[in-house]
């Protein structure tokens, strides 16, 4: 039985933040939950993959966030308490129908997890997805523990039924990969299904409709309103005239520096965690007591800037800051330390960092960029195409493990936006320029939004080459299934999509299926594939080393050696590779048996055959 699914009310388990999430939608009644996988949250779909196996609750990995949503939107508005989890560049992608579904609302509760990621720990930007609550007019709760990420998923749902509408819960990468001691509650029966009620005069957005909608909205924002002034996740801490404001794990932060500077007696604490609508009552007899206020929060200056606007409407005149003091910027994430500085500095409190530990007799640490793994089918890949089309083509990107193809010695990624930017990108350089391009994108963001960007080239007559890098799964956020994946190993029965068949329908006339770790072969299709006067699709199919091993499908290989009788030291394994399971011994190649795992790329592109597989 998964762990998850522990009938033991009251007792305490220890849950990655994550894990707490999913905890709290079980204890909610969630029947349905969908997904596409993104980190920082990725760990929340996974406890459901496994978790829909033993019970009735329905589980997707959707094709994308928009995807996702929208079919988690018809099962609530069905009846059904409803998960749809992303992380925070995934909610772009559901704006959409995020906006227009803020007028329709739900029937059964809706929790949309928002996963924010300052720092940009794995992602393309840290936007503070805060301002999607403002701009859609949901209510958005931020906790700030394990414990809270579990109760406040239970709580939103309860709020989301009265409320009928969707409910955002917003975390951070720090919060969603904590662990930490968390009290069971009861698993609340699970309604697997349920029945829709037709009313095209509210379901259907045309403009009359949604006139009404609109206002129907407002009138529920002001119903959140008072639910957010009455919240016990927003309160006030302490009866000192030094106010602080924080959310999030900013607020854990806030606690320990008051502690930590024993200035408890002198601080009022205003912790946000119905975050949207902000309590504007809360919050101006907050300033009525307080001297002066510090907002501490991670990003945007937005409880900041909500807090000069409520003490203007009041007629309150204290010194309100946020960003610019101490160290607190809107650049990546707080720690412990900025945070107990900036407080020290704000308020005048003679205070003395700890002196950090003296490390100058000790050497600098070697670098560790992220690498492509050993034996990784997409170096195979980046050398074929680089030996076809040269250092000078073009190569538009995608978000995935490839996107690693950016360092040396690979260096073949030159832009990068959002998921499936590549084929559409390489559409407007093919036009933009005389070059030659040749763009790389992963099966799962392929699915997820290459296919609009395939069919606009075919159709305007562009002229590029686009590799689509097959490793049969969803490797950078964990090996989850996507259309294309053969699920049988990993237990479940779905339809497989064939990319071969896809791309075709998309019109493409010029397609190659290629096995990367055969290099003349791979080699000889790309540059027919460069020569096509149109657009020409390259398949390289080669499972994710990692997933193979994981599911039972890896191939029985031996790992290599070098010869150093043969060996020339020319080099060329390492320049053109850098394979992370070779280094240098000395002046000479060497390869670690144990990364190895005998992919023979290596021992294809030496010109003096001097790599040869192990005989033991």
């Amino acid at each position: 039985m998964h762990k998850l699914l522990s009938q033991d009310s009251g007792k305490e388990m220890v849950l990655l933040g994550n894990e707490a999430i999913a905890r709290g939608a079980l204890e909610a009644g969630v029947s349905f939950a969908t997904c596409y996988p993104g980190t920082p949250s990725s760990e929340i779909p996974e406890q459901f993959f496994a978790i829909s196996r033993e019970t009735d609750l329905y589980f997707e990995y959707s094709t994308n966030e928009k995807v996702a949503l929208e079919v988690g939107a018809a099962a609530a508005i069905s009846g059904l308490r409803t998960m749809v989890t992303m992380k925070h560049v995934g909610l772009n992608v559901a704006a959409d129908p995020l906006m227009t579904l803020a007028y329709v609302g739900v029937k059964g509760g809706m929790v949309i997890i928002n996963a924010d990621d300052p720092s940009l720990f794995s992602s393309q930007n840290e936007q503070d997805n805060r301002y999607y609550a403002r701009l859609s007019t949901l209510p958005m709760l931020e906790p700030t523990s394990t414990q809270e990420m579990k109760d406040m998923t239970v709580a939103a749902i309860a709020i989301s039924e009265e409320l009928e509408l969707p409910v955002i819960i917003r975390t951070t990468t720090r919060l969603n990969h904590i662990r930490g001691h968390v009290t069971l509650g009861e698993l609340r029966p699970v309604k697997a299904k349920d029945t829709f009620q037709k009313n095209p005069f509210h379901f259907v957005c045309v403009p009359a409709v949604s006139r009404n909608l609109h206002k129907l909205l407002l009138e529920k924002y002001d119903r959140a309103l008072e639910e957010s002034e009455n919240s016990q996740y927003n309160q006030i801490i302490g009866d000192g005239k030094w106010g602080i404001v924080a959310n999030g794990v900013s607020f854990n932060y806030v606690s320990d520096a008051v502690s930590d500077l024993g200035i408890s007696d002198k601080v009022s604490t205003l912790r946000v965690g119905f975050s949207w609508p902000i309590p504007k009552g809360l919050c101006a007899r907050f300033l009525r007591h307080v001297d002066k206020v510090l907002v501490v929060e991670e990003l945007e200056p937005v409880n900041e800037n909500d807090l000069k606007a409520i003490a203007q409407e009041n007629g309150i005149t204290i010194p309100i800051k946020g960003k610019g003091v101490g160290g607190l910027s809107r650049l990546f994430e707080y720690d412990p330390g900025m945070v107990r500085k900036a407080i020290a500095e704000y308020f005048g409190i003679d205070y003395q960092a700890p002196e950090g530990l003296d490390l100058s007799d000790l050497p600098e640490l070697p670098g560790r960029p992220p690498n492509l793994c050993a034996g990784c089918p997409h170096r195979a890949t980046f050398y074929a195409v680089k030996e076809a089309y040269g250092a000078d083509a073009i190569n538009p990107t995608d978000i995935g493990c490839y996107t690693l193809g950016l360092l040396p010695p690979i260096s073949m990624a030159d832009m990068v936006i959002c998921m499936g930017s590549s084929v559409s990108s390489s559409c407007g350089f093919s036009r933009a320029t005389d070059q030659a391009v040749v763009s790389f994108i992963g099966d799962s963001t392929f699915f997820h939004s290459g296919i609009t960007g395939l069919i606009n080239a075919v159709h305007n007559n562009h002229k590029f080459t686009l590799v689509i890098l097959d490793n049969g799964t969803t490797a950078m956020t964990g090996h989850q299934p996507h259309p294309g994946v053969d699920t049988g190993p990993m237990g479940v029965e779905l339809t497989q999509i064939s990319l071969e068949e896809l791309v075709r329908g998309c019109g493409v006339k010029d397609v190659h299926v290629v096995s990367p770790f055969k290099l003349k072969k791979t080699i000889e299709s790309v540059r027919a594939a460069k020569e096509f006067d149109g657009v020409s699709v390259i398949i390289s199919k080669e499972f994710c080393p990692l997933f193979a091993r994981a599911t039972g499908q890896q191939k029985k290989v031996r790992p290599f050696h070098i010869d150093q009788n043969r060996c020339k030291n020319h080099r060329v394994c390492i320049n053109k590779l850098a394979c992370p399971a070779m280094y240098l011994e000395g002046e000479r190649v060497e390869i670690n048996r144990d990364l190895c795992i005998g992919c023979t790329v290596c021992a294809q592109v030496c010109p003096e055959n001097a790599i040869l597989p192990l005989k033991e």
